[in-house]
């Protein structure tokens, strides 16, 4: 599971998420992921076996550009630089890719244990 998130009590009240919405771009702006050109999802960590299923559910060009975007991102971390800014990845681009499926996903494995663990009681 991903945890508890309060991104649906915010953005159902327009005016918290407006208020709230400097600290959030500066967070991410301070937690240096797009500046090695990653998106969020790929920081997600892999060794669930949610993740898993969900990674092979990927196209193989967005697989392709996953793995591409962490060697290069760990290619910079290894030299201690940053991408230049004009590679940098843009608010606008970071857009989910893997949240969804990593939630169907889970959402399959929680129906799979209820079916797996259900009881069937036989009435005379």
């Amino acid at each position: 599971m991903l945890g508890l998130s309060l991104a649906p009590f915010v953005l159902r009240r327009p005016w918290l998420a407006k208020m709230l919405m400097p600290a959030a771009n500066w967070y991410a702006s301070a937690a240096g992921y797009r500046k090695l050109g990653l998106k969020f999802d790929d920081l997600i960590e892999e060794e669930r076996e949610s993740t898993q299923l969900a990674l092979r559910r990927l196209s193989p060009k967005e697989s392709y550009e996953r793995v591409w975007r962490i060697r290069r991102a760990t290619q910079c971390s290894y030299q201690h630089k940053l991408l230049p800014r004009d590679q940098w990845t843009k608010p606008e681009d970071d857009k989910p890719y893997l949240r969804s499926i990593i939630a169907q996903v889970e959402a399959e494995i929680a129906e799979r244990d209820a079916l797996d663990s259900m009881e069937v009681i036989k009435k005379h």
